[in-house]
This record gives C-alpha cells, sequence and structure tokens, in this order.
C-alpha cells in the first residue's frame, strides 16, 4: 500500500465531514461564512507542514509557497474548497468501503438509494480499491475535497524531504468555484506562477485542456397584479409567462440531458417567484463562442416572443459571462499540459485527453493569462448523493502532482 494511502483517506474523511457550501444569491467573498471553516483550517495545516508565506486574502483565497530546490518555472497547484449548492451539503457523513467487493454499495441513511457498477462502469473496476462516499443524504464533497487532500499531502511531502528536486511550487485553496467565481482578477499576480493545473478532474488520467464556454443569464417577468376575484381581463400572470418561456426553449435538443460530447446546451437551473413577478435562471454552454452566442441569441428571441404576447408584462433578460474555453488558449502553449502528458507516461497511466462538458478554475485562469490544465482525482458522480472516490486514484493523482514537480524541475 501507497505510503499516502492513509493520510489521504484521513484528509478527505477530516475535510468532507466540514461544511463548505457556497451560494449563488450571496454578494460576499467567500460567498458563505462556512467556507472560512475550511479556509481557516488550511491555513493552519499549511504553517503545521512548513510551508512559507501562508496567506489568507481578502477575497478569501488561501496561497502559500514550497520553496524550490533547484532553478525552474515557479508552478501552481489549486483546489477549491466550496461545495455544490444543488444538492443537500450540511451535516455530510462520508464513510470508507474497505477493499470494495464489486458488488452494488448501498446507503445507512438511506435504505432505498444505491451505487450499482451495472449502472457506473468505471466503479466495476475499482475492486479492491477502499471507496469512500457519503452517507446518502447529502453529497460528498470530493469535488474538490479530494483536490484539497491531494495537493496537502504532496504538499507535507515534499517539505518534508527536501533532498527532492523542485522549483519553487505555489499551492492556492479557492472558494466560490461551483458558483463561477473561484477566481478573482487579483488572484494570477498574487499567485505568481509560470503556469498551474488545477486538481478537480475524474478519471485516472484524465489531463483536461478544453471546457465548455459559460454564460449566466437571468430572465425576469413582471406581470400585473390584482385580487384574483378582480382579475377578469386584468390579471397578467407571471408565473403563466415564465412557464411558457421554458416550454418554448427547444426540449428535445438543447438541455444537458439530451446533449453529449460537443453539443452544448441551455439549462433552466432555477425558477422562483409569484404571479405578479417571476425570476428566471439559466446556465448557456457551448465548446464554441459563436455556438455559445447563438444560444443568448435563441434564449432573448423566445422572451420577446413571449413578452409580444401580452404587452402589459414586462419580459427582460440579462446575460453575463461566467468563464471560456480554456483551449483558447493552452492550443498556443501546450507547455503544461506535455509536462503533465510526460509525468503520466513516467507513472505508467494511460492518458484520457477529452473535452469536458463543464468548467473549472482552470478555464478563467487561462483566460486571465496563467495556463492551468485540470487534471484527475479520481471523483465520481459528482454534485449528488451517489458521489463517490477511490483512495487509490487520489494516491495515483498524488504521484502525479510529485512527478509534475520533479519534471518541471529539470526544465
Amino acid at each position: 500500500m501507497s505510503q499516502f494511502h492513509a493520510e489521504l483517506k484521513a484528509r478527505l474523511l477530516r475535510y468532507c465531514a466540514i461544511d463548505s457550501q457556497s451560494d449563488m444569491d450571496s454578494p460576499s467573498a467567500p460567498s458563505t461564512e462556512c467556507q472560512h471553516a475550511m479556509l481557516d483550517l488550511l491555513v493552519g495545516e499549511l504553517q503545521e507542514i512548513g510551508a512559507s508565506d501562508v496567506t489568507k486574502t481578502g477575497y478569501g483565497t488561501v496561497i502559500a509557497t514550497i520553496p524550490g530546490t533547484v532553478e525552474g518555472p515557479t508552478v501552481g497547484f489549486l483546489a477549491h474548497v466550496d461545495t455544490a449548492p444543488q444538492f443537500n451539503a450540511t451535516g455530510v457523513r462520508p464513510r470508507v468501503i474497505e477493499g470494495y467487493n464489486g458488488g452494488a454499495i448501498t446507503f445507512p441513511d438511506n435504505p432505498d438509494l444505491t451505487l450499482s457498477p451495472d449502472e457506473f462502469p468505471y466503479l466495476a473496476g475499482k475492486v479492491g480499491d477502499d471507496i469512500v462516499t457519503a452517507s446518502g443524504l447529502t453529497l460528498l464533497g470530493a469535488d474538490d475535497k479530494a483536490g484539497i487532500a491531494i495537493i496537502m499531502t504532496a504538499a507535507r511531502h515534499l517539505l518534508a524531504n527536501p533532498e527532492i528536486r523542485r522549483p519553487t511550487l505555489r499551492v492556492a485553496f479557492t472558494p466560490d468555484e461551483e458558483i463561477g467565481r473561484g477566481v478573482d482578477a487579483r488572484l494570477p499576480a498574487d499567485l505568481g506562477v509560470d503556469f498551474a493545473y488545477t486538481f478537480d478532474g475524474g478519471d485516472l488520467g484524465e489531463i483536461v485542456y478544453e471546457t465548455f464556454s459559460a454564460d449566466f443569464a437571468v430572465v425576469t417577468v413582471k406581470g400585473v397584479s390584482i385580487h384574483p376575484g378582480e382579475a377578469k381581463d386584468k390579471l397578467v400572470n407571471a408565473i403563466h409567462l415564465a412557464s411558457k418561456i421554458v416550454e418554448t426553449l427547444p426540449q428535445t435538443t438543447l438541455t444537458p440531458e439530451t446533449t453529449e460530447g460537443y453539443q452544448g446546451f441551455i439549462h433552466a437551473i432555477e425558477m422562483k417567484g409569484s404571479a405578479a413577478a417571476m425570476e428566471l435562471r439559466f446556465i448557456l454552454r457551448d465548446f464554441e463562442l459563436a455556438g455559445l452566442e447563438a444560444k443568448g441569441a435563441l434564449l432573448r428571441k423566445v422572451c420577446d416572443t413571449i413578452a409580444a404576447t401580452e404587452p402589459r408584462a414586462e419580459i427582460a433578460c440579462k446575460i453575463k459571462p461566467q468563464y471560456r474555453n480554456m483551449r483558447y488558449w493552452l492550443e498556443t502553449d501546450m507547455t503544461p499540459v506535455e509536462l503533465a502528458r510526460s509525468a503520466l507516461a513516467d507513472l505508467g497511466i494511460a492518458e484520457i485527453s477529452i473535452p469536458i462538458r463543464g468548467g473549472t478554475d482552470g478555464s478563467r485562469l487561462t483566460e486571465l493569462g496563467v495556463p492551468c490544465p485540470n487534471l484527475f482525482t479520481g471523483m465520481q458522480n459528482l454534485h449528488g448523493p451517489l458521489e463517490w472516490i477511490s483512495v487509490q486514484d487520489m494516491v495515483k493523482a498524488t504521484d502525479l502532482c510529485l512527478r509534475i514537480a520533479e519534471r518541471a524541475a529539470g526544465r
């Protein structure tokens, strides 16, 4: 068993038990007070293992230095502390299935829930591994506390072994990645690296340098409110108009559940309000900027069409950018990708490089001038109660982190 196995397992269980869910509706940075518990814990742990320049910035990112032993590029390793707001993340009870036997996994707090290798083939390949899940009522939070555990374990190992060749390394733990606000505009300068990696990926061997481009849309619908007893020819129900907007959008060709590969989508993620006024939230995704723009134009056209059916209503659609496909920048300089590929080859791990239907802090960092592909951790079934991860995959991700550092020392 790897020297890192027990440490990674202990760190993951400790980190996942801490509530650190982000909140899109909060204007603060970090967006939730609970994220400070993780951030402050990491400050203390980094100081304890001997990292230098440990800082918690005013925008809620923890940054530290692992001093180099040789000259070379300054390399960053990043992970995010927040967990997704899409599912319950309060009261996480992580548990370990030691030496997974290949059968269906049940959950102590939700007997109707089953994690089966028949439904999730990646699990079938993990017989004998130690599998970590939550208890059935929450997500696990391996996204991205597995990344934090991997980076912290690698950092501790490097600091405890100064004879290991490496250039100066910078580690950073960001808040609010799950709501698209993980990379503050000040982070690239504060991080001060030539290139970086996020450990926020899935399957063993995954190197991601192509992601969605993303926009966020808010549609507001203002009706005419009046007592229903006097509503004849006067009431304009905002709920009905909001529903028409959703129903008018393509349902069979342009939603997440009907698309795959390079196909983008318009995803309605929230609808709230009353007969008087409604707010709808959408995320728009496409790998190409032209496709993303087309989806925004379609949403606006649908809103205009519904508004034309009821001139007494007010319908507005506001779209703002979130992040862009990192490929646009990395394809001009593949240095960090090639370095990671070489490190994978050294470890005998087969590379998986596929476009991911999502984004990472690396997407925004790359756009801001810090080339930052995304690397695997092993996390699976994210943002729901069936989330799980293999500790053995985390071990191999830690080996990759260390090997990248050693290879960077030879550049």
